[in-house]
């Protein structure tokens, strides 16, 4: 977990009411192994599950279904979608506690940002607060995910167990951040995240090729920013090397309410189309843009580019 001296000066909950929470899905054998579909004649998985492997038990940190015992106070969640393909919306169950985001994939947010639910495509990150002061104690509120039902509809539970003191807050400033005013005269260029042929190659591909450490598919000027648009056939959450960035246009209008900050991972609905706002300060050489659904990247949707 990473902080600066910014975020240390801040009242925000800490020790032992600052968590992580690493979400993933999973299937497993009788004897505790996991199981997946493995492709038998080559790299990669069978073809009926190239869209991406969901599991039927949810992990949280690696437990199933886990029961976390909290006082009535304020507690930061660090949430990281961790699993292959699958979404969630999380919800508190029951209410009246929302999700303060505080921070996304690259850090602090200017200012805090109030959601009912929140949608994490794999590879994101929210940095949450969650106020239990709002239950009395012996309260159990259920973390759910409102993209499915049953038991992967639930992925852990609180358990208020006692009253407790809390000097932590949320200000209403939490960090400089600031969005970057989106400058004229900039290079344009567009990323298409779609499933097909490329040669030989049957999956899923970035503007019609499949992945080759060999070729370069663009040349980037090092510290000037450009607009990226990603274009997609299907969900795709879109993940850029080593170069946070911001998010200007969402289907051709505002970002999304999950889009605060900057970010480097972006989740792209179908037959959607993303503008972001991105400058590479890291170095001069090679990076890579990749979907982050772990099928499709390993059935080769990641492409190469260079700076300079």
């Amino acid at each position: 977990m990473i902080r600066d001296a910014e975020e240390d000066a801040l009242p925000l909950p800490g020790g032992d009411r600052e968590i992580p929470l690493l979400l993933a899905d999973r299937a497993f054998a009788a004897d505790g192994s996991f199981l997946y579909p493995a492709a038998k004649d080559g790299p990669g998985v069978e073809e009926k599950y190239m869209e991406g492997v969901i599991g039927d038990v949810i992990l949280v940190n690696g437990a199933p279904w886990p029961v976390l015992e909290v006082d009535a106070a304020r507690y930061r969640f660090r949430i990281l979608n961790a699993a292959n393909a699958r979404r969630f919306e999380l919800a508190l169950d029951p209410g009246p506690a929302k999700f303060i985001q505080i921070g996304s994939d690259g850090g602090l947010l200017g200012a805090p940002v109030e959601h009912e639910t929140l949608v994490v495509a794999p590879a994101e990150r929210f940095d949450v607060v969650v106020d239990f002061s709002q239950y009395q104690p012996g309260t159990e509120v259920t973390l759910l995910n409102k993209l499915d039902t049953g038991r992967t509809g639930q992925v852990m539970r609180f358990k208020v167990a006692r009253k407790a003191t809390d000097d932590s807050n949320v200000p209403a400033k939490l960090s400089a951040y600031a969005a970057v005013p989106e400058p004229s005269g900039l290079v344009h260029r567009q990323w298409r995240f779609r499933r097909g042929d490329a040669g030989h190659h049957k999956g899923w591909t970035i503007n019609g090729k499949a992945f080759d450490p060999k070729n370069m598919q663009a040349s980037v000027k090092l510290d000037q920013y450009e607009v990226w648009s990603f274009v997609t056939d299907v969900h795709h959450p879109v993940h850029v090397h080593l170069a946070p960035f911001q998010v200007l246009r969402r289907g051709g209008t505002k970002p999304g309410p999950y889009d605060a900050g900057w970010k480097d991972t972006v989740d792209i609905r179908p037959a959607e189309v993303v503008e972001v706002l991105v400058k590479f300060t890291a170095h001069k050489g090679k990076y890579l843009i990749h979907c982050h659904n772990l099928e499709h990247e390993d059935m080769a949707m990641m492409a190469a580019f260079e700076t300079s």
